[in-house]
C-alpha cells in the first residue's frame, strides 16, 4: 500500500513543474520589458503589421475590466488560489488537472505579485491589424498561462461531464 503522504507530494510535482517556469518566463519577460522597452511610447515590430511587443501598464482585470480597484482583484485572486489548491486536492490523480492547475497558478501568482508590488500590471504583447488600427489589448505571459489552464480545464469538465453521461 502507498503512502498517502508520498502520493500527494508526487502527485504535486506537475502541478510544480508547470507553475514554476511558467512564473519565471512570466517575471523574466516583464523585467526585459520593463527594463528595455519605454512604457507607453516605444513599439517594437516582432510581425510587422501583426505583432509587436509594447510596454503598457493595466490596473485592472483582462480588458481594463475593475480598472482601479486593485484591492478587490488582489482579494479575487485569493479566492482564485484557494479555487486552484481545492481543485488540486479533488483532483490530484490525474495528470491532465495537475498540469492545467499548474498553468491556472503560475499565471495567477505572476500577475498577483505585479499587482502586489506595482499596483498594476505589465503587459506587453500585442496582436492586431496595424493597417486598420486593431488591436487586441496587450497581455503578458501570466495572461497565456491562465488562459491555457482555463482551456484544459473546461476540457477536462466537459470530457468529465459526458463520461457521467454515458455511464
Amino acid at each position: 500500500m502507498q503512502n498517502p503522504k508520498k502520493s500527494t507530494t508526487l502527485n504535486i510535482i506537475p502541478l510544480i513543474c508547470v507553475a514554476v517556469p511558467m512564473l519565471i518566463l512570466d517575471w523574466g519577460t516583464k523585467w526585459l520589458v520593463q527594463n528595455h522597452i519605454t512604457q507607453g511610447i516605444e513599439v517594437i515590430p516582432i510581425i510587422p503589421g501583426f505583432f509587436n511587443l509594447r510596454h503598457d501598464r493595466n490596473d485592472g482585470a483582462a480588458f481594463g475590466v475593475l480598472a482601479g480597484h486593485r484591492f478587490l482583484l488582489i482579494l479575487i485572486t485569493i479566492v482564485a488560489l484557494v479555487f486552484i489548491f481545492t481543485y488540486y486536492l479533488r483532483y490530484r490523480e490525474s495528470r491532465w488537472m495537475q498540469v492545467s492547475l499548474g498553468f491556472l497558478l503560475g499565471g495567477a501568482i505572476g500577475n498577483f505579485i505585479d499587482r502586489l508590488y506595482l499596483g498594476e500590471v505589465i503587459d506587453f504583447l500585442q496582436f492586431g491589424i496595424a493597417s486598420r488600427r486593431l488591436f487586441w489589448p496587450t497581455f503578458n505571459v501570466a495572461d497565456v498561462s491562465v488562459c491555457i489552464g482555463a482551456g484544459m480545464l473546461i476540457v477536462y469538465l466537459f470530457r468529465s461531464r459526458n463520461q457521467d453521461q454515458q455511464a
